[in-house]
């Protein structure tokens, strides 16, 4: 282990915090060492959520959660109690993505199968009123789920780039430095 692998701390913080400990995990393809600096001998695991951006965009997402929520009795301190709503959540959470993220490509297809009837329809002949709404809500329905694809493949792309950016160090600071220059200008 290098000396830049390390933490720098003070008497007084060791005071506030007499139960801390540092691990050195192994290293990967990195030559620096992860460190890990614990201040809390209690280990609260690993985090009980991770959300989608895109749900947001479903409706009832929002009165979704809040009833779930609002449905569990915990008691204890404001932490505890908000770490164990989400535990509880988790399921429910899975559950409904499942339900609303469910073969999206396959909806995709079909109201684009739909529209390009309607337009085919719309060469030989006018469109009655209903059917210019529903060409209109089609269009709106497809863009939503086609932005809501585009947002869960970008997450899922982001997560995968921040587990394996260090594979290619080179690389990775390469495509940093030009974003710092792009951002700049």
């Amino acid at each position: 282990m290098s000396r830049l692998d390390r933490f720098l701390l003070s008497v007084n913080w060791c005071s506030v915090w007499p139960n801390c400990t540092q691990v050195a995990n192994q290293r990967g393809l990195s030559d620096h060492v992860p460190l890990v600096l614990t201040a809390d001998d209690e280990n609260w695991g690993p985090r009980p959520l991770r959300m989608l951006k895109c749900w947001a965009d479903f409706p009832g997402y929002s009165q979704f959660v809040r009833d779930k929520l609002d449905s569990l009795n915990i008691e204890g301190w404001g932490g505890f109690v908000l770490k164990e709503k989400l535990k509880l959540i988790k399921s429910n959470l899975k559950e409904w993505h499942h339900r609303h993220s469910k073969n999206l490509e396959g909806k995709s297809n079909t109201v684009k199968e739909r529209m390009s009837f309607l337009d085919t329809k719309a060469e030989t002949s006018a469109l009655l009123e209903e059917e210019l709404t529903e060409l209109h809500d089609l269009s709106m329905t497809l863009h939503s789920l086609e932005r809501t694809k585009a947002s869960m493949s970008w997450q899922q792309a982001r997560l995968n780039w921040l587990k394996e950016c260090d594979a290619n160090t080179k690389f990775f600071n390469g495509v940093m430095s030009s974003r710092r220059c792009h951002n700049a200008i």
